[in-house]
């Protein structure tokens, strides 16, 4: 069994994701850990395949716990966080995790990660040596973190929506996706501000006469 310790100051979090580590063939959860002091605790006493660590924490932010378990600990760790800002990205991709999921995903995105992190485990368990060929396979393996929708929306509409708006280099308004898709206005807003949520569209402010500005997405 892959054994896990779960770092997350919110106790209902770290229980939903204990749970999806249990629910993941092949993995144990060993620990559970609210603060960045008993993240680090936990890790030298329970000794750890994997953690999956929050960057929130009470006292020790997640990127200093990180940077603690390389220098003192022989574990891998995932990042699991709603920190999007690009600062915390990189400073994350610098400390050597193995994945950065952002919050709130669903079950599927950690059991793939869970699942590509025994993968790796066993294929570096069968080599004496590494050669080049095996090294690629290693480090170009990773999958791709399943998108995630609201509630409410769907990938087959969000699909036509990113063809309306891919199709449209100067942007695009709500109304004239949805002209351009055949849904609601309020629908195609919905999407649109998704998009631009997740950073694949950006929105400008188009001023005319009188009212509100309108609104122009455009894709990324």
């Amino acid at each position: 069994m892959i054994r896990v310790l779960v770092v997350d100051d919110d106790f209902m979090v770290a229980k939903v994701h204990s749970g999806y580590v249990s629910r993941t063939e092949g993995f144990a959860v060993v620990g559970v850990a609210h603060t960045g002091a008993d993240a680090l605790r936990l890790a030298r006493e329970l000794k750890p395949d994997l953690v999956l660590l929050d960057v929130y924490l009470p006292d020790l932010d997640g990127l200093s716990v990180l940077r603690e378990l390389r220098a003192t600990e022989d574990v891998d760790v995932i990042l699991i966080t709603a920190a999007t800002d690009v600062e915390t990205v990189r400073r994350a991709m610098r400390g050597g995790v193995l994945h950065y999921l952002i919050k709130p995903f669903e079950y599927a995105s950690l059991r793939d990660q869970l699942t590509h992190f025994a993968t790796l485990h066993r294929r570096l368990d069968r080599l004496a040596e590494a050669g080049q060929a095996d090294v690629d396979q290693v480090f170009g393996a990773r999958p791709n973190a399943k998108p995630s929708l609201p509630k409410g929306l769907t990938v087959q509409t969000a699909r036509l929506v990113e063809t309306a708006l891919r199709g449209a280099p100067a942007g695009i308004s709500a109304s004239e996706c949805a002209e351009a898709t055949g849904v609601a206005r309020v629908s195609a807003r919905r999407y649109l501000e998704h998009f631009v949520a997740t950073g694949k569209a950006e929105v400008n402010l188009k001023y005319g006469g009188t009212g509100r500005p309108e609104r122009r997405y455009l894709w990324s």
